[in-house]
């Protein structure tokens, strides 16, 4: 073992030449990450396995079917030697020596002149980490910080690239394990996050300190923050300067208003991304054992906004149309209006002995479940006191399994 460090650099490697001997599965693992640099890439094997020689008859780089030759390390800029041949590995690293080419050897890590780290990625970021003679240890250090930039437990904001706007995150449905991986990571680059009350409410207590938080809530039936001033809040803080996060609970474009806000930002000029999110019409229902669609059941299923009752005239729902149907039906915000949603739904053909199932703050440790038919949905509802939020599925699925 050396008694010195190896000392890390990052190598550009675009258009210049990397020779690969051998065409087996460590050549496999280390092309991509190589044709990903833009290294012009040369391999020299008799054979190869089939993925790298897909990757050479699709042109990623020029396969020579021959054994190693001296001379080979002529042009090169850095070398990997990776046969199956001890004798054939020595030679071929001998000449690098010699040609003063960097060179990974696979089976003798102590005779090469470079080592390949163990590697990840996340957002522009490059992890290498290398600890001598323990490969597993640095794969493992590698998962860790990479894991921790991906999640955002891990604080990496951006300085010199960093552009002000808006991202309008889906938070998902409440559990905080279940925001996306890039949703969390903005979360954390935050400088202003105006959030939900549906949204992940843990996640704001991980914020640091300076971090300001908006309270966007829009209590049923009650106060809440008027959309207007959300899109004002969003539009001025951008235009500050700030890295905004819209953290909604759910999917921003799944009943979230978040269109409209990202029709605002963009008329104001300013930088806006969307953050998809878990929606709580396919992730609720499973949340308690009920699959939307299930094989001889449920082909299909429809996501409904009950927030307007069956003949209030700025509803935009054919009732009929969804009585008529056989698979699942979700309801979100119905709660207020299940009773008169049920019994058109009856009323338009819909069995009322169809069951139904009423899952209140799904994901979170609140959660609980209230079974029940169409026809007794709106009875059970005010039994259980069942109060927003809380999706409603009516269908066949309720019981499959």
């Amino acid at each position: 073992m050396p008694t010195h460090p190896a000392y890390p650099v990052g190598l550009r490697l675009s258009g210049r030449r990397v020779l690969v001997l051998g065409g087996g599965t460590v050549a496999q693992r280390r092309l991509p990450a190589l044709l990903a640099a833009g290294a012009d890439v040369r391999l020299i094997a008799p054979e190869v396995t089939p993925s790298v020689q897909a990757m050479a008859d699709a042109g990623e780089f020029v396969w020579e079917r021959r054994g190693y030759r001296a001379g080979d390390l002529e042009g090169a800029w850095y070398a990997l030697i990776a046969t199956d041949d001890p004798e054939v590995n020595a030679a071929a690293s001998a000449e690098a020596e010699e040609r003063r080419v960097w060179c990974v050897r696979s089976d003798d890590a102590e005779a090469a002149t470079a080592w390949t780290p163990a590697t990840g990625r996340s957002d522009g970021v490059t992890v290498a980490v290398l600890t001598g003679r323990d490969p597993r240890r640095s794969a493992a250090v590698r998962d860790a910080v990479v894991e921790g930039l991906r999640d955002g437990t891990l604080g990496a904001p951006r300085h010199r690239d960093r552009v002000p706007g808006v991202a309008l995150v889906g938070g998902g449905p409440g559990d905080p394990d279940l925001i996306t991986v890039r949703g969390r990571r903005l979360l954390a680059e935050a400088d202003v996050v105006i959030a939900d009350r549906l949204g992940p409410r843990d996640l704001l207590d991980e914020l640091p300190p300076h971090v300001e938080v908006i309270d966007a809530a829009k209590i049923p039936y009650g106060r809440g923050m008027a959309q207007e001033a959300i899109n004002a809040a969003l539009v001025g803080h951008a235009r500050a300067g700030r890295s905004v996060v819209r953290l909604k609970g759910g999917d921003p474009y799944v009943f979230g208003r978040g269109k409209e806000e990202a029709l605002a930002l963009a008329e104001a000029g300013v930088a806006v991304t969307v953050v998809p999110g878990v929606t709580s019409a396919i992730s609720v229902p499973a949340a308690v054992g009920i699959p939307v669609t299930h094989r001889g059941v449920a082909h299909e299923f429809t996501v409904v906004s009950g927030h307007l009752a069956p003949g209030d005239p700025r509803s935009l729902i054919d009732w009929p149309a969804l009585a008529a149907l056989r698979g699942t039906l979700v309801l979100l915000m119905a709660v207020e209006h299940a009773a008169a949603i049920a019994a058109t739904l009856v009323a338009h053909g819909r069995p009322p002995h169809t069951p139904a199932a009423v899952v209140q703050e799904g994901t979170t440790a609140a959660q609980r479940r209230v079974d029940a038919t169409l026809g007794t949905l709106a009875r059970r509802i005010d039994e259980e006191n069942v109060r927003p939020p809380a999706v409603i599925v009516i269908g066949d699925v309720v019981n499959a399994g």
